[in-house]
């Protein structure tokens, strides 16, 4: 649902219920030069996604007609673009939810506009890089292999014993750094910073669903991971 065009402004969709808070981020956003489109329940929010193709949705859960669950459930069956789920639930249940989903990241009500202005540039601009890499890979360098796994970086595609596995938009950003950097140990803040691109602001736990994400598809035993081995205390790292 990206923009091809580089010249076009980029896009945020915001869905959210709460007038008053849609209005003053839709405000914010303006400001930083962000075409912005706006719904106010979960059916407009997937009208609204196929119609404008945002470059990221900010994505409300507590939705009239369909739940923000549902809509980021349906947008992940169809696009790979970055949603940043917005939401009043602060139990740990329903972040962990929207991640397992396909969500890319979560704010909990309240928090700041200069926070949510940070996210959004972080994930805009860890998504151009993505695909400046992508369109710069020389066609040998495009895919990694890792014993029965292969990584098509360009295809955005990942094999395992030849069977092609399912990953989330920000499983496979995940994955393929730590296969790039096999054998490296990255602490979950540090995981944050080089995948997510931005400042560690105290939780972790969108790295750990990550992970547990990654090994219920990729390890034989999830329970007794051997390819992505965490390091008590320390970290991750990926070792084939």
């Amino acid at each position: 649902m990206q923009n091809n065009a580089t010249m076009l402004p980029t896009t945020i969709l915001i869905v959210e219920d709460e007038t008053s808070l849609l209005t003053t981020i839709a405000y914010n956003l303006r400001r930083e030069g962000y075409q912005v489109q706006t719904a106010t329940d979960g059916e407009q929010a997937l009208a609204a996604a196929r119609q404008y193709r945002p470059d990221l949705i900010l994505l409300d859960i507590m939705l009239p007609k369909v739940d923000g669950f549902e809509v980021c459930r349906q947008l992940r069956r169809e696009s790979t673009v970055p949603i940043i789920v917005v939401t009043a639930r602060s139990e740990e249940i329903d972040r962990v939810v929207g991640l397992e989903i396909g969500a890319d990241d979560y704010l909990t009500k309240p928090f700041s506009m200069r926070e949510l202005i940070a996210r959004v540039k972080a994930m805009l601009r860890r998504r151009a890089l993505l695909l400046q890499e992508v369109s710069a890979a020389a066609p040998d360098t495009e895919r990694l292999r890792a014993g029965d796994l292969e990584i098509d970086v360009a295809a955005h595609r990942v094999t395992r014993a030849g069977a092609e596995v399912a990953l989330k938009p920000k499983e496979f950003e995940l994955l393929t750094f730590l296969v790039r950097n096999r054998g490296h140990i990255f602490s979950a803040e540090q995981l944050i910073e080089r995948v997510w691109g931005y400042a560690y602001t105290g939780d972790t736990r969108t790295v750990a669903v990550h992970i547990r994400g990654l090994r219920e598809k990729l390890e034989h035993d999830p329970s007794r991971p051997a390819r992505i081995e965490t390091i008590r205390g320390v970290g991750y790292r990926f070792v084939g």
